[in-house]
């Protein structure tokens, strides 16, 4: 008999270790910036949006895993859908049979969004934008996939052809044929799509990267566009979707809009198991699934597994009974208005964007002499330093998880978990207007933080 395995006592034992191991067996570059930024904290616990370290001390978590944990941490309706499911023992997986719970989730998601007709169940974000990818190709006949400057779809290889940064794809060529329109950029669209070989655009109604919002009216122009020349328009929802930004989708925020297919993971996980969804129109998908001898042209090991279907249910029903969307829309109504009122204060705010729970603040050149000088010594060194410069005393001093809004961007994005309320509003305001006093004081502990960010961007080069 097999000696039984105790997961506290591998904690108990190995947990300190966390660093070294990731450094000696995983991304060894990670412990490395962790330390060299000072986020190398231990966090022993977490429940709603909030962690805690082994001293009790309480840190209000503004990142939610990037968008995961758009429920918090250990929701206790998602907790209970995992434990029954699990305590059910279903046969789960079995590959040839229906269980009930994909239909089930299938059902509820697409109520959201009833100008779409069915669903395929991946297991992330990138792997539901793969999916679209693919029923687009194949629905249209057409190789070439349109997306936007700066756009993030994912980082495996076909999501990988429409990311917007070529810091991601350089030395992975070569990619899927895809070409790069600017956000908004409608002449630019229909440049492209009477060339005839378009089969979609895909397109973030709000960037992650920098949270670059699409126009108003571009997304129902840039539809009509593409239908007229018989492409699909795909929006990912992977970040800005289940009430992220104060609408269930994003797109929904635009009146008119419906896209030909729609991509949703993230916060379908209840932060427990990973889960995509592709969601399209009937005729799509029965093109692409157009026989039996088609019935498995695409599909995914893991995909629509018992834990993962019955956490998305848990999700959208918690969502549903609590009306989690218009909290998202009130909660982030007041975060972005309390925090844009400062642009006036402080010389180096540049502007305060976004909906809902998924906020932009942007920092810019200064006007006075001595700030100037400063900000011009970072943008020498490094872009991004100053936004990171805010980052750290956030943690450090306030105890409060963000980070910058990607890379060389002076941009901090805010995507706490949609469960946050005006207590921890209070809190990150009051923490922000600290470290924004601090950096306008020209002195003080954040400026030497930045001059040893400097020496770092320096060594990296």
């Amino acid at each position: 008999m097999s000696k039984e395995f105790d997961l506290g006592a591998l904690l108990a034992e190995r947990g300190g270790e966390r660093y070294e191991l990731h450094g000696k067996y995983l991304n060894h570059q990670l412990p490395r910036m962790l330390h060299t930024i000072g986020f190398d904290k231990v966090y022993e616990r977490a429940e709603g949006a909030h962690f805690w370290d082994a001293d009790g001390n309480d840190y209000l978590d503004m990142l939610a895993g990037f968008g995961v944990m758009g429920l918090g941490r250990h929701h206790p309706v998602v907790r209970k859908a995992l434990h029954d499911v699990l305590d059910a023992q279903l046969a789960d997986l079995t590959r040839f049979d229906c269980q009930p719970l994909p239909g089930l989730l299938a059902e509820r998601l697409l109520a959201h969004s009833p100008h779409l007709d069915r669903a395929f169940f991946g297991n992330s974000g990138t792997e539901s934008v793969e999916t679209a990818l693919k029923f687009a190709r194949f629905a249209t006949g057409r190789p070439r996939v349109l997306y936007c400057d700066h756009a993030f779809h994912g980082l495996t290889t076909g999501s990988l052809s429409v990311n917007g940064e070529d810091g991601f794809r350089d030395g992975f060529a070569p990619l899927l044929p895809d070409t790069a329109v600017p956000l908004g950029d409608l002449d630019a669209l229909a440049r492209e799509l009477k060339k005839g070989d378009v089969a979609a655009l895909i397109v973030e109604p709000i960037q992650g990267k920098g949270v670059h919002e699409a126009p108003p009216g571009y997304l129902r122009a840039a539809q009509e566009l593409l239908h007229k020349h018989k492409a699909l328009l795909i929006a990912d929802e992977v970040q800005t979707g289940l009430g992220r930004t104060g609408d269930f989708y994003a797109y929904q925020h635009e009146e008119g809009v419906e896209p030909d297919l729609v991509c949703v993971a993230k916060a379908l996980s209840g932060g427990y198991v990973p889960v995509g969804a592709t969601l399209g129109k009937d005729w799509i998908f029965k093109k692409v699934y157009s026989s039996m001898d088609r019935v498995l042209v695409h599909s995914a090991s893991f995909g629509a597994n018992a834990q993962a279907m019955a956490a998305g249910l848990a999700v959208l029903s918690v969502m549903e009974n609590d009306q989690v969307v218009a909290h998202s829309r009130a909660v982030g109504e007041q975060l972005k208005s309390r925090l844009a009122a400062l642009t006036d204060k402080y010389e180096l705010l540049a502007e305060v964007r976004g909906r809902g729970l998924m906020i932009g603040i942007e920092f810019g050149r200064p006007s006075s002499l001595k700030l100037r000088s400063r900000w011009t010594m970072l943008q020498a060194a490094r872009k991004g330093l100053f936004a990171q410069m805010v980052v750290v005393p956030l943690l450090q001093r306030h105890r409060i998880l963000t980070q910058v809004s990607g890379d060389h961007l002076e941009v901090i994005k805010l995507i706490p978990p949609l469960v946050v309320d005006e207590s921890d509003v209070d809190r990150f305001v009051d923490a922000f207007t600290d470290v924004m006093d601090d950096a306008h004081s020209g002195g003080g502990l954040m400026w030497d933080f930045g001059k040893t960010l400097i020496r770092q961007a320096v060594a990296n080069r």
